[in-house]
């Protein structure tokens, strides 16, 4: 005897999430509904199995195949257009003349006898048996009224209460003799209920009705989903949960990975390959797809994920449904009977209302509150490229998948045959997602020259002196090891400027990569003397007189620098005592509690060594920290000033280029070495462009990364550490006296929350409050609102370019003044931002 599952229904009344899979494909305690249907069937023996499909029918017949995973033999009828539900099974007749056989719905989660059902149909000689179920609300079935025998009496279909006569209701399932085929006409939309039944009853054909006793639920809204998902849990049906019950009730894959300190209370259920953190609490009902990761913090209860969802630290979910791929950050809040569809993204502190839908591929901002469905609009992510280049958490948000369609992109920007160089920090995450940029780089012919493990700075000097078209550097996230940042670099090895970052981005958002013919697959080389090459190129433009007789302490924190550090220091000669010197694949980045710690104890090695000053590099040598003769750490602002006086004193000429958020204090000591500041945008690349300038004697971000323009227009740690070497050694004055002597600044900072869509409205209101403030002041639009008063105050007003936020900067002459500054104009932010 044969089965016939019927899987083509759409299941508008659960969207979001069926916006995109079939119904039948909805996930019950992580298996498909029509999974479940079909491992009933199979209990009962009905192993040949006809599956009608029609909505997204490929992706039906993708997942289960033949059968033969579940040891059964599927066969699939494709409907062009929707047929009804006798339609459809007419639709496969040709499969059903030799016996009688059962029909029953693929998105109905049920665990009826159908064995027994076979027995009454085949002891009462019926044509058709009808599947019967006692609920206690039938508005929403079809109604069937039976005699003492079972004989059915009457239909009515989808009633109102005054026409409720019975709480008898249709389960969709039935058992047919093959000659019921023949009242159905061919490619016509039919339905059972509706049409054929109540013709056979008209002629006395003799229909029956079995009353199952087992459990029935028709899947038909998101209330209906949930509670399917906690009657499962609750063993109110008999399904086959995968993995063992860890504890009564608690379900957890065997492949899954739960830490003691996470909190569970059954029932529920954790999917293989989940990980669940210290700290994450996950009560009654809830549902952890295959793959998914709960970080520490997140709250769960009566909440479904779907597979591969990232649920970020504190993040608070209760009566929800996650679809697939989705990821929620930090602090985001999904509240009871809200429904995110398929790869969204939901950011830090965003907060989701009851009952709201989010439709698949939708992003919604941080910190957004959403109180209505979000179907059309989209923000989508406003740019791939943040301040660090593309970042992201691993295998969350950068994927290897992702890698390879970005690297495809930029090769595809590229002339075929060009070389790019790439390189990596030390963890195995920008490892393997390395491989994957370069296996797309060589496949769209483009030549690679891989550095392997090195510092950023190394893979700058190379892009620009290979005669590159440009180069990928893949790091972990500063202070961050859950994340990784991939850095696009021009021929130049200096961050893409904006516009050659906008049409890769276009490239990559129409996926319009180009492949190389077999023939023009490229080639992967090892450049044999990088670390060679670059410390003899950096010693021939630095000048390093008179560092043989200096002590230095120097913390390589683990990072790619240590590659570097052991060439470059020995042939100077200088006295150096290293630390931290070797590659840290497990941590390949620090918290800010580790980098406090590092640092005094570079403190503290200092002082008692008496060196002249210690320096910390970042994991990649970009960026450095400064600790004085006395073992004071130095800060990133008044590195820059203290750095900035050493150049000026010695160059006496010159311009330097510094971001327009830097204290004005820069101004006061260029002025006293009669030196000239040109100030840059806080783009990534404006101090690079200024640092190409021919009169251009130093450059630095004020946070910690310094240029040395003669040697390299990019931010790099080695060389502005060995040419700190050249000028403490040529001064008279220790790092402590020099930072002495430049006056104190009170420099302030604020971000104040803005709505992407308000972020326009924010900078019109600033204008319009800088048109009022009176004369003494200068405007300055060179990046953001700056305000400049005649007594030396100033304030900024910058929107971030890559959070929902707008930056307030504020400098006078006290701390007090630039508070009431900083006050001010946040204030005004705030108004005209609605916070």
């Amino acid at each position: 005897m044969k089965a016939v599952v019927m899987a083509g229904g759409e299941g508008t009344r659960l969207r979001p999430m069926t916006a995109n899979q079939p119904k039948p494909l909805l996930p019950v305690v992580n298996r498909p509904i029509m999974e479940h249907v079909l491992r009933l069937l199979k209990r009962h023996g009905l192993t040949e199995t006809v599956v009608t499909v029609q909505f997204l029918a490929a992706l039906v017949r993708n997942y289960f195949g033949d059968g033969d995973e579940l040891g059964m033999s599927l066969n699939y009828a494709t409907e062009d257009l929707p047929l009804g539900t006798a339609g459809s099974v007419k639709n496969a007749a040709d499969k059903l003349r030799d016996d009688r056989f059962l029909v029953i719905s693929g998105d109905a989660l049920t665990d009826i006898d159908l064995s027994d059902m076979i027995r009454f149909h085949r002891e009462n000689a019926a044509l058709v048996t009808i599947g019967l179920k006692r609920v206690p609300n039938p508005l929403e079935f079809g109604i069937i009224i039976v005699d003492e025998h079972g004989r059915i009496q009457r239909f009515l279909e989808k009633p109102t209460w005054g026409q409720v006569f019975s709480d008898t209701v249709n389960t969709g399932i039935y058992v047919m003799e093959p000659e019921v085929l023949d009242e159905v006409a061919d490619g016509e939309v039919v339905d059972w209920s509706a049409d054929v039944f109540p013709r056979l009853l008209k002629r006395g054909a003799p229909l029956f009705g079995y009353v199952a006793e087992g459990y029935w639920e028709d899947v038909g809204t998101h209330e209906s989903y949930l509670k399917a998902q906690a009657d499962a849990l609750l063993g109110r049906v008999q399904l086959d949960i995968g993995g063992f019950e860890r504890s009564p009730g608690v379900w957890v894959a065997e492949s899954a990975t739960v830490d003691p300190d996470a909190v569970l209370k059954g029932p529920l259920l954790i999917g293989e390959y989940a990980k669940i953190e210290a700290g994450a609490e996950l009560r009654e009902y809830t549902v952890v797809g295959n793959n998914a990761l709960v970080r520490e913090g997140a709250f769960l209860h009566r909440a479904v994920l779907h597979d591969n969802v990232y649920l970020g630290p504190g993040a608070h979910l209760r009566g929800c449904v996650i679809g697939k791929g989705t990821d929620l950050m930090t602090g985001a809040r999904v509240e009871e009977n809200a429904v995110i569809g398929d790869d969204c993204v939901i950011e830090a502190e965003a907060y989701v209302s009851s009952g709201v839908r989010v439709y698949p591929f939708k992003t919604i901002e941080a910190g957004a509150v959403v109180n209505t469905s979000v179907i059309w609009e989209s923000r989508g992510q406003r740019s791939l490229f943040g301040p660090r280049g593309v970042s992201g958490l691993v295998n969350v948000e950068i994927t290897p998948e992702l890698c390879v369609r970005l690297a495809s992109a930029y090769a595809t920007t590229l002339k075929k045959g060009e070389r790019v160089v790439t390189a990596r920090d030390s963890s195995l995450a920008a490892r393997a997602l390395k491989r994957a940029v370069i296996g797309a780089l060589t496949a769209s012919a483009i030549n690679v020259l891989d550095l392997e493990a090195a510092p950023l700075p190394v893979a700058r000097f190379h892009t620009s002196r290979e005669a590159a078209a440009g180069g990928i550097a893949l790091r972990t996230t500063a202070g961050d090891p859950q994340s990784v940042d991939i850095v696009f670099m021009d021929q130049r090895g200096a961050d893409l400027p904006p516009a050659a970052q906008r049409k890769l981005e276009r490239v990559y958002s129409r996926q319009e990569f180009r492949r190389a013919f077999p023939g023009e697959i490229a080639e992967l080389r090892y450049p044999a003397r990088a670390v060679e090459d670059y410390a003899h190129e950096l010693l021939a433009c630095v000048d390093m007189t008179g560092v043989r007789e200096m002590k230095v302490v120097v913390d390589c924190a683990g990072g790619t620098s240590t590659l570097v550090l052991p060439t470059l220091l020995g042939r100077v000669g200088v006295e150096v005592l290293t630390v931290n010197a070797r590659l840290d694949e497990a941590s390949p980045t620090e918290t800010l509690a580790e980098r406090r710690r590092d640092l005094q104890r570079l403190a503290e090695l200092v002082s008692s060594s008496r060196a002249a000053f210690g320096v910390r590099f970042d994991p990649m040598g970009e960026r450095i920290a400064l600790v004085d003769e006395m073992g004071q750490l130095i800060g990133e602002e008044r590195a820059l000033l203290v750095v900035l006086d050493l150049v000026a004193a010695e160059r006496r000429r010159g311009r330097v280029a510094l971001p327009v958020t830097t204290t004005r204090v820069a101004e006061q000591v260029c002025r006293f070495h009669g030196v000239q500041v040109e100030w840059t945008s806080t783009a990534t690349d404006a101090l690079t462009s200024a640092a190409s300038a021919e009169d251009l004697i130093f450059a630095g971000d004020g946070r910690g990364g310094f240029i040395v323009p003669e040697f390299s227009p990019a931010v790099d740690g080695l060389a502005a550490f060995m040419r700190l070497l050249g000028l403490v050694a040529r001064t008279r004055l220790s790092l402590s006296q020099i930072d002495a002597r430049i006056p104190e600044a009170s420099l302030l900072k604020r971000s104040v929350p803005t709505p992407w869509a308000a972020k326009g409205a924010v900078m019109r209101s600033v204008i319009e409050a800088a048109e009022t403030v009176g004369e003494g002041f200068r405007v300055d639009t060179t990046d953001g609102v700056r305000l400049a008063a005649e007594d030396g105050s100033w304030a900024l007003i910058l929107p971030a370019a890559s959070e929902p936020v707008t930056d307030v900067w504020a400098e006078a002459a006290d701390a007090d003044s630039a508070q009431a500054l900083l006050e001010r104009w946040a204030r005004i932010v705030e108004q005209a931002s609605g916070a």
